[in-house]
């Protein structure tokens, strides 16, 4: 089976601060540290899914600045095929300010710059030149007229889709009809279903919901909750291995991304789930966002410990 997968989305260069506490509207906080670190939703999950052993084709949208050709030189060297991307002639790379506190609990304002612009075009152009694709995989940090017509192209394919509904936004009907599976964390959730999922029996109501509305496969992601799959064969709830979070971004693109891996190499969502939670574990131990997306050995040694190695 093929073990390719193309991910749609964001690339940007986070800018990060760590401080004591996130800041207060009007409040200014003195901040410690400073690092900047290669993200954006898409790109995570790229580099995610490649780490986690899958062929990955990445399409994204960059500036004509000097962080567009780094950025692209970054996932080539995860050995990630960006030949679908494109530069944007006058826009800047996309741009993410992150704060994070000393419990790893982080605050993001994005400035998309170039993401803005993948539309349904560039979308249909790369899906031409894709033959042997597993998975795709979405956000929503791109326009949504152009994930709509990836997960419509995909569907059409025969490819399995995933959605990724961050930020949090409602999406219609049509778009979550095309979802083979969507991975929304609890605020992510609220604002698709109206309900906020604070126990695993009100995960389960949520998720039910998505189910309702055309998602074959939901699963909602609740930190160090673990995450609830609710699809035909019913709920599923597992915990997240026990970790010591230091920075919380990247967690739920660490997630996803190596979802999308598994699920490409053949398994299906409730196999491929403690995989991804233990990947979205992992990530949480480091600092920034591609710098701490776990490989393959790391994250599949985790869940022989925790889950078993027994599928």
């Amino acid at each position: 089976m093929s073990q390719r997968i193309l991910v749609i989305g964001s690339t940007n260069v986070d800018l990060i601060v760590k401080t004591d506490r996130l800041p207060l509207p009007g409040e200014t906080v003195i901040g410690g540290t400073f690092a900047q670190a290669k993200g954006g939703k898409g790109a995570n999950q790229a580099v995610a899914a490649a780490r986690s052993g899958a062929e990955v084709t990445f399409l994204t949208a960059v500036g004509d600045d000097t962080y567009g050709p780094e950025s692209l030189a970054a996932l080539e060297r995860e050995g990630i095929d960006t030949s679908c991307s494109k530069t944007v002639p006058g826009y800047a790379t996309g741009i993410a300010l992150i704060t994070v506190d000393v419990t790893g609990e982080n605050c993001i304002v994005v400035a998309p710059g170039a993401n803005a612009t993948l539309g349904p075009n560039q979308i249909e152009t790369a899906f031409s030149k894709q033959t042997d694709l597993a998975v795709c995989v979405c956000q929503l940090e791109t326009p949504i007229d152009g994930v709509e017509r990836a997960m419509h192209m995909a569907r059409k394919s025969g490819i399995t889709t995933i959605l990724d509904p961050a930020p949090a936004a409602a999406l219609k009907h049509s778009l979550l009809s095309m979802t083979d599976c969507v991975t929304p964390n609890a605020r992510e959730t609220e604002a698709l279903t109206g309900i906020f999922p604070d126990t695993i029996a009100s995960a389960i109501s949520a998720a039910g919901v998505l189910f309702e509305q055309g998602v074959r496969t939901v699963i909602i992601t609740l930190g160090v909750d673990g995450a609830v799959l609710v699809d035909e064969f019913g709920s599923l709830a597992l915990p997240a291995p026990k970790v010591t979070a230091v920075d919380t971004t990247a967690a739920g693109d660490a997630f996803t991304g190596c979802l999308g891996a598994v699920v490409a190499k053949g398994y299906p969502f409730r196999k491929a789930l403690p995989y991804a939670l233990c990947a979205g574990a992992l990530s949480v131990t480091t600092v920034g966002a591609q710098p701490s997306i776990p490989n393959w050995n790391d994250l599949n040694a985790l869940k022989g410990k925790v889950f078993g190695l027994d599928d």
